[in-house]
């Protein structure tokens, strides 16, 4: 199925590694431009390198911390400067944050909702008027499934989802008549480079470092009603499509990608 890429160009934060970086992959291999956002420069350039390789796509890797005053902004500049347009955007960064409310600390709530809210309501007060200049856009912001059923010890992450989902919603309603359409995806137990070095460290601290085995053991301890982790090639598909021409009568939609882990629709 052609899903009207062509042409089109994205931007997507913590591109680098994971959901984020197999989104772009599928974006390229549709034959859109991506530029994608992360702050390890060495993990950004590799990706950059093999994604390109692998679809003839043109993929351009921006060090970034996004939390930094003035970060969103260049990123859509140099997207602007390299590629002349701005169709699409991907919320994705993020680092799981799971405390018992008691023990979050001022710092953490200011840096988890600096990093998953306010640095993508800033990423889209700067695409939304570009996007306007093209006709119509795409945004897709990336939560998961506590911001819609917390669970017990999952603050701050699952407040600044719950947020993000919020946030979803309205901006749906505010740009549908721009022809902007505005989803998220709830992302249930992903493989990704976090769990990874999770297991480095346990490894490191004596640990058998068979991340096999981990995916395996936390899928049945989660109890995943498909018995297994979820590859972030599933993810990274559901994403394109959402940003795809194909999906032009979906907005203000949230998407489980959970393999039927959240109790909720």
């Amino acid at each position: 199925m052609d899903l009207g890429l062509g042409g089109k160009v994205a931007i997507i934060t913590g591109g680098g590694e994971g959901i984020g970086r197999a989104a772009a992959h599928r974006i390229a291999a549709e034959g859109g431009a991506v530029a994608i956002v992360g702050r390890r420069g060495e993990v950004l350039e590799r990706a950059a390198a093999e994604i390109g390789a692998a679809t003839g796509g043109t993929v351009l890797p921006l060090r970034a911390d996004i939390t930094q005053d003035g970060a969103p902004a260049s990123v859509v500049k140099q997207t602007l400067e390299r590629f002349g347009r701005l169709d699409i955007l991907v919320n994705n960064a993020g680092v799981s944050m799971a405390k018992p409310f008691e023990q979050v600390s001022v710092a953490d709530w200011r840096a988890d909702f600096e990093l998953k809210v306010w640095a993508a309501m800033e990423f889209c007060r700067l695409a939304i008027p570009e996007m306007r200049r093209q006709g119509g856009g795409r945004i897709v912001n990336v939560t998961n499934l506590d911001g819609r059923t917390p669970s017990k010890g999952k603050m701050p992450t699952s407040i600044a989802r719950a947020a993000g989902i919020a946030f979803t919603k309205g901006l749906s309603k505010d740009l549908a008549a721009d022809n902007i359409l505005v989803n998220t995806v709830c992302i249930g137990f992903i493989k990704s480079g976090q769990h990874e070095r999770k297991v480095e460290r346990m490894a490191a601290e004596g640990g058998d470092g068979d991340l096999d085995a981990f995916y395996r053991a936390e899928a049945g301890r989660r109890g995943v009603p498909l018995g297994r982790v979820g590859e972030s090639e599933e993810a990274g598909d559901v994403i394109a499509f959402l940003v795809s021409a194909r999906a032009s009568y979906l907005t203000g939609i949230a998407v489980n990608i959970d393999g039927g882990l959240s109790p909720v629709v």
